[in-house]
């Protein structure tokens, strides 16, 4: 068994682009992005290798990428193949590790050490996963290794992308060679923000804040954010050093705390009070089915929104405690739209949160001597499974199908994309 850990951050190129390109042969020698060709305005998902050399970014419009690649082909997003190729994938990890923790839709820890002498060296295991995620799905993948997550995922976002075999190990006596000349908007989780913080103090590269001693280092982050900050000034040292003791976890699991569903709208069209609570609404029962899918109830309530007139502008987060726990539709939509009464400043409003919070088990129902709370329960249950059988829009309230509401387009989207 080797003395350091064998970990693998496992990337699949462009992914949703190179899924697309996989299904559709006949684009293979084309520039392709994943985006809706029917909003000009709308950003670009992922653009694959031959859009990129075009100079087609992700988030950039759709506009500006047509504007750069005049032959771009432009492909609406299919998320629920995403995920089921996502799924598929991590099959083929486990067939060489059981400790898989996904990252991201698109990237996956492995921790191989176990492994090793069953399917050879970190590297020649790299290498058989990239031929059978690329016959299994048609993605290409570049594979990061290092004997910590931090170094695995370093290794890969800036020097496996650049390889010819799409592989790269980063191991510990490589960090002053290859980790610390590097920028320091390039270190793991330095977002621009911090870039600035770190720059204006002279930190221009990871070596920077490698090479400072600990209490030093901390005696800076505090003069640049307060005294709170030695937390955080401790994380970016280690990371900077490659440090990170954190495992590999094959799932990821922790108390639910809240159930919770939101909505960005176009001001514009939600100035009326009427449309305004048609979204609530269709907020409400969701959130309540996702309360019931996973068996919880709550007592308190939290309405978030935002709203403005294109000149003011006000945000509001409240909660209301109720006297039992629910996850009935009209026990909660009644207690939203009481916050929303209150709070609401009648500007044209742009964003919606609704959440349940404080949960407790729904196996305990709360009796009410003058409603069957309990028959309503198992309605909506038997609603839940209707949709869940024949789909969202087997059972709608007849609101959802006024022109404010958002449930009918909802109901062909994962997290806010097309299926």
């Amino acid at each position: 068994m080797p003395s350091e850990r064998s970990i693998l951050l496992v990337d699949g190129q462009s992914f949703y682009a190179s899924v697309e390109k996989a299904a559709h042969p006949e684009y293979r020698d084309k520039p392709v992005a994943v985006a809706d060709p029917e909003r000009r305005s709308g950003i670009i998902l992922a653009a694959c290798p031959l859009a990129k050399a075009q100079g087609v970014t992700t988030a950039s419009r759709v506009f500006e990428a047509k504007a750069l690649c005049k032959d771009l082909v432009i492909i609406k997003p299919r998320m629920q193949r995403y995920i089921t190729y996502s799924l598929l994938i991590t099959e083929i990890f486990e067939t060489f590790t059981p400790l898989v923790e996904p990252y991201s839709i698109d990237e996956q820890f492995l921790d191989v050490t176990g492994s090793l002498g069953l399917f050879g060296s970190a590297e020649e295991i790299a290498v058989q996963i990239q031929h059978k995620v690329k016959l299994a799905t048609g993605v290409w993948s570049r594979v990061g290794i290092g004997p910590t997550k931090v170094l695995a995922k370093t290794a890969t976002d800036n020097f496996a992308k650049k390889q010819p075999s799409g592989i790269y190990r980063l191991d510990h006596s490589d960090i002053e060679k290859d980790l610390w000349p590097l920028p320091v908007h390039k270190m793991f989780m330095v977002a621009s923000r911090m870039t600035r913080r770190f720059t204006m103090w002279g930190l221009d590269t990871i070596g920077h804040i490698a090479r400072m001693e600990l209490p030093m280092f901390k005696k800076q982050m505090r003069r640049m954010m307060g005294k709170q900050s030695d937390i955080q000034a401790e994380y970016y040292w280690q990371t900077a050093r490659g440090i990170d003791p954190s495992p590999v976890v094959a799932s990821i699991s922790a108390p639910l705390k809240s159930v919770s569903h939101g909505k960005t709208l176009r001001a514009s069209l939600y100035t009326r009070r009427e449309d305004i609570e048609v979204v609530l609404l269709e907020l409400c029962i969701e959130v309540c089915r996702r309360a019931r899918r996973l068996g919880v109830q709550g007592r308190v309530i939290s309405l978030g929104m935002g709203e403005t007139d294109g000149k003011r502008g006000n945000r509001f987060n409240r909660q209301l405690t109720l006297l039992h726990p629910t996850s009935l539709t009209h026990e909660l939509s009644a207690a939203v739209l009481r916050l929303f009464e209150e709070y609401w400043q009648g500007m044209p409003v742009t964003h919606i949160m609704i959440a349940l919070n404080q949960l407790s088990s729904d196996q305990v129902q709360q009796l009410d001597l003058f409603e069957d709370r309990y028959k309503t329960f198992e309605l909506e249950k038997t609603t839940d499974a209707i949709k869940d059988r024949f789909g969202d829009m087997a059972i709608m309230r007849a609101s959802s199908l006024l022109d404010a509401g958002v449930a009918r387009e909802r109901a062909g989207q994962i997290g806010g994309h097309f299926k």
